[in-house]
């Protein structure tokens, strides 16, 4: 597995959390095909853990983001789940904002609709901003 398909992964995992899943082991493995020691699988699992761990702050920084009438419980789960692990590489992580920005767009293109990725990559490259001037 390389850091792309880590990333797909974890917004995987992500999603199952947010439909009331754990993201453990047998779903990497049953579910997702993983295998627990596979290459970037820590890299799977901080992403992951970083989402769960810091849910409320990843909400506050893309809940003004998203646009008029918009909420992050009208949200597909899927494109939701890709703004958090995104949202986290933005705020947490050791990634330039470009790479995890474009990360996000692609997964959206690949898992999502087709306006999705123009939509993600509005509201990353808000977030982007604002942490850049702060």
């Amino acid at each position: 597995m390389d850091r792309t398909s880590a990333r797909v992964a974890a917004v995987k995992l992500v999603y199952e959390y947010l439909l009331g899943g754990e993201g453990g082991d047998s779903t990497l493995t049953e579910l997702l095909g993983i295998q627990p020691h596979e290459n970037e699988t820590d890299f799977m699992y901080t992403l992951f853990n970083g989402v769960t761990q810091n849910k409320p702050a990843l909400d506050e920084a893309l809940g003004g983001r998203l646009g008029e009438g918009w909420a992050l419980d009208r949200l597909p789960k899927v494109d939701y789940s890709i703004l958090l692990v995104a949202a986290w590489e933005l705020l947490f992580g050791s990634v330039p904002a470009g790479v995890a920005i474009n990360e996000a767009v692609e997964i959206a293109k690949q898992y999502s609709d087709d306006k999705s990725g123009a939509y993600i990559n509005g509201v990353l490259g808000s977030l982007a901003r604002q942490i850049k001037n702060a």
